[in-house]
Formats: structure tokens, C-alpha cells, sequence
């Protein structure tokens, strides 16, 4: 068929294409919303409908999305979205949820501007109408008893359930640091904003937010399980993700941009500029540490593979204890350390979350194995107090440390005996633990825990000033000691 000899067609099938696909229908609208700004498509505006059609297909349940900002989140999930779900399930209830109500409300008057324009009326007018009665910026309804309400992260519940839950920026940035904040947006996210589905059977939650934190609410329903993960950097890292309805990122080679079109290399450069080594790697490359670490980076620690015959060493033991011995509480971690002349050496570690008697327990037995240690670092915080009331009496050396300045503080504080080459670790084969600990001093201060980072910097400070009572000895052997 020539379309140019049937011009009057084209409507319609430019309104069946925008039917059928999500993609089709934001770029038809999008003069609605930006009548200056041409659209400019972009795979990962494809990926990201591809994902949400898979939801109203219910090929997916529950999805999380992490994507740099500015990337057109907010329109495609929560304007765009709901609008194209409305043209063949008017009945579908909505709540969407941002930190701010200000985004929230911004949101909603968005898509109600959408639904209300001649185009959507002209193409889907017969669907359903807004009712008059229920129709503001924070809720608005249909007359097929579909609504879509507005809130905020922590906000007013109204008590109305949802078929979609979607959460758009749950964190405010500014408060990333805040542990209290972070488990704030967590707890409401469990206890209020996901338990409002209709239909536990149905329903979907989508998740959209940057990275600004390893305890965020994305590492949080991460380590619950039950989300597909749609994690798109800005610059590719050679990571060949992969989600349920077959999508891969299609760049191929490390540094391809996401969004070139819009976000060249020059533009990411001067957000890197901005944004710092941590808001780049959490807000642009959705980790939320530098790939190579922050303060403690991976490739300045030192290894040791054999553990004979040592030169004499000074040793101690350096604990960091939990606030309480609940799931939810930080780990305890006993570590011990020596010095051989500028060396500092990791020897052993204990890490459990433990309760009280636990924790009186792996004291006594690390005490045991290493008797060579006639000091014994505890923090003065936490369980330490009760601690040391309990054992100073039955185990010589406890020494109770005030912590002097802020956790990334004492971290700088100690950082350069890690770049200069002077804290060794033992290898992987030697310690498997070692591992997490690299990992966790990498992601400091992002991480999800910072208690073997505590203990670590509580012993360099205490080595490398020294102590009164110098340690007993123990025996390695230096042929073992090597440079990574």
C-alpha cells in the first residue's frame, strides 16, 4: 500500500505502533513534554522499555534499574510508562514514590499533561476519561477505577494499594552518608512502600535509582533476591550483563558510552570533574566505589605466602565489636597484626556476627592462639566496655582505644603506610577471608560494613607509633614477603 497516496491512514497507524510499543509511544509524545527539545533515541531508552513491557507482560515481576542520572529515567518509567499501560488497562492502580515530594508531584503533573493533551485524548479518548472529582497533582483517577497517587520516600501512606509500585530516586545524594538515613529509605521500602501491592500474585515493584551507596536500597533488595538487575553504566567496563528476557549490553569495547549522542566523552569527563572518584563511580559507573578502591586502594597492598621462619616481630590484636547481636548488627572482627622493622603484617582474623558470649569466647581463643600478643587493642564503643569489665581481670594487655576522629579520618590517617608498601597481607591460599577484607577497604567509606577497616586502622595507627610494652616475638620467613 502507498501511504503517500493515503494520507489519512498514517494516524492511524502511527496510533496502532504507539499502542504496541512503549518506545513508539514516548517518541510520539515526546513534544507533549519537551516541545523545544527534539528526542534523541538511544539504546538504552529501548532497554529500558523492552524491560517494562516485559513487566506488563508479566515476564517480570520485580525489577531494579540503575542508570546514571539524566538519562530520561523518570520520563520512560514513571510519566511515560503508566501512560501507555492506561491505553489497554485503564484499571491498573498505581503509587510512585521519590525522595522528594517535590519529584513526586513533578512526576504526576507530567503524566496527567500527557494524558490530558489533544494527541492522547485523539488516540485513546474512548478508553477512559479523569474523573473530575479525583483529579489533582497528587492523585488522580479514571473512570475504570485506575488511579495514580504520588508520594515520598518516609511520607503520608494513604493506604491505598498498587498493581505497579515504582520507587524513582529513593535517596536523596546528599544524604547518601547517613547510615540512619540509608536504613531509613530501606525499612520504609519494606515495611510501607512493598507490602502496598493488590495482588501479591500480579502485582510488579520497579526500582530506578543511581548508586550511592554499597547499603542503598539497591544493595538492599540485591541481597534480599527477587529482582532482575538492568544495570547500565555510563562508560562500559567489559561486564557482560545479562537479564531473564534474553537483553546483554551490546557495547563491546571498554569506555563505549551509553548515551554518546547526548553524553560524549567530553560531557561525562566534566561530570567526572564534578562528581569526584565516588560520585562518578556510584552515580555514573553504578558502583559505588572506585573500580580500583577510594582511600585504600586494591593495588597497594603488599602479599606474604609462606609463614615460617620470620625475623622477630612485635604483635598485637585489634578488635572492633557490635553495637548488639542482631541479623541486622555489624560484624565483631578480632585481627592480628606484626611489625618487622617498617613491615606491618596481617596475620589472622576472626569475623562473625556474634553474640556477647560469642564474642567473650573468640577473645579468649584468638588470646590462646597467639599468646605472643600482650596487647590487645578493643574499641571503646559498642560491646567493647562490657568486654573489657569482663576479661581485664583474666587476660592481661586489654587496652581500651578512643576512637580519634571520623572513620574516614582515621582511614587517611593511615593510608599512606598502604601506598608506600609497607602493610603486607597474606595470599588468597593462606587466608581466604583475605579477599572480603580487600574488598570491603576498597568500597570504605561506601560499603556496606567498614569493621574490618576499623580494626585495620586501629592497629596501623597503634604500629606505627608504636607501644610501651613491646610484643613478644613470633617467626616468619622474609623470603616469603613479596611485592602483588
Amino acid at each position: 500500500m502507498n501511504l503517500l497516496l493515503r494520507p489519512n491512514l498514517i494516524p492511524e497507524i502511527d496510533k496502532e505502533l504507539a499502542t504496541r510499543s512503549l518506545r513508539e509511544f514516548i517518541r510520539q509524545a515526546w513534544p507533549i513534554l519537551q516541545p523545544v527539545t527534539p528526542f534523541v533515541p538511544g539504546w538504552h531508552i529501548d532497554a529500558l522499555c523492552e524491560h517494562l513491557e516485559a513487566i506488563t507482560y508479566g515476564h517480570i515481576r520485580n525489577l531494579l534499574i540503575n542508570i546514571p542520572p539524566r538519562h530520561m529515567k523518570s520520563l520512560t518509567v514513571s510519566v511515560f510508562w503508566p501512560c501507555w499501560e492506561w491505553i489497554r488497562w485503564p484499571e491498573r492502580r498505581w503509587l510512585c514514590a521519590s525522595y522528594a515530594e517535590s519529584l513526586s508531584l513533578r512526576d504526576s503533573r507530567h503524566c496527567r499533561t500527557v494524558i490530558q493533551s489533544p494527541w492522547y485524548r485523539r488516540n485513546w479518548g474512548d478508553v477512559f476519561m479523569l474523573t473530575e472529582d479525583q483529579n489533582e497533582k497528587r492523585r488522580f483517577d479514571n473512570d475504570k477505577t485506575g488511579y495514580r497517587i504520588a508520594s515520598s520516600v518516609g511520607g503520608a501512606n494513604t493506604g491505598e494499594g498498587g498493581d505497579r509500585i515504582v520507587c524513582d530516586d529513593p535517596h536523596n545524594v546528599k544524604e547518601a552518608e547517613s547510615d540512619a538515613a540509608r536504613k531509613g529509605v530501606c525499612d520504609w521500602y519494606d515495611q510501607v512502600m512493598s507490602t502496598r501491592v493488590n495482588d501479591p500474585k500480579t502485582a510488579a515493584r520497579v526500582i530506578i535509582m543511581q548508586r550511592v551507596h554499597e547499603a542503598d536500597l539497591s544493595g538492599h533488595v540485591l541481597a534480599q533476591g527477587g529482582y532482575e538487575h538492568l544495570c547500565l553504566p555510563a562508560e562500559y567496563e567489559g561486564s557482560k550483563r545479562a537479564t531473564a528476557i534474553g537483553w546483554g549490553d551490546p557495547r563491546k569495547e571498554p569506555g563505549e558510552l551509553l548515551w554518546p549522542e547526548r553524553f560524549g566523552q567530553a560531557e561525562i569527563d566534566e561530570l567526572k570533574l564534578r562528581l569526584g572518584s565516588y560520585g562518578s563511580a556510584g552515580q555514573l559507573q553504578q558502583r559505588p566505589s572506585p573500580a580500583d578502591g577510594g582511600i585504600l586502594k586494591r593495588h597497594w597492598w603488599r602479599r606474604y605466602d609462606r609463614i615460617e621462619d620470620l625475623p622477630q616481630f612485635e604483635m598485637i590484636q585489634s578488635w572492633d565489636l557490635a553495637f548488639k547481636d542482631t541479623e541486622n548488627s555489624s560484624y565483631v572482627v578480632g585481627q592480628v597484626w606484626g611489625r618487622w622493622n617498617a613491615c606491618m603484617v596481617l596475620v589472622d582474623q576472626v569475623r562473625a556476627k556474634m553474640t556477647f558470649p560469642e564474642t567473650l569466647r573468640a577473645f579468649r581463643d584468638l588470646h590462646l592462639k597467639y599468646p605472643q600478643c600482650t596487647v590487645k587493642l578493643v574499641e571503646d564503643k559498642a560491646n567493647g566496655p562490657a568486654l573489657i569489665q569482663t576479661l581485664q581481670r583474666e587476660i592481661p594487655g586489654i587496652i581500651a582505644v578512643e576512637p580519634d576522629g571520623s572513620k574516614e579520618a582515621r582511614a587517611h590517617a593511615v593510608s599512606w603506610l598502604i601506598e608506600a608498601g609497607n602493610v603486607y597481607l597474606p595470599e588468597s591460599s593462606l587466608a581466604p577471608w583475605v579477599e572480603d577484607f580487600i574488598e570491603e577497604c576498597a568500597a570504605f567509606p561506601k560499603g556496606a560494613y567498614a569493621d574490618q577497616v576499623d580494626a585495620c586502622t586501629q592497629a596501623l595507627s597503634r604500629l606505627q607509633h608504636g607501644w610501651p610494652e613491646r610484643g613478644i616475638l613470633i617467626y616468619y620467613d622474609p623470603v616469603g614477603i613479596s611485592p602483588i
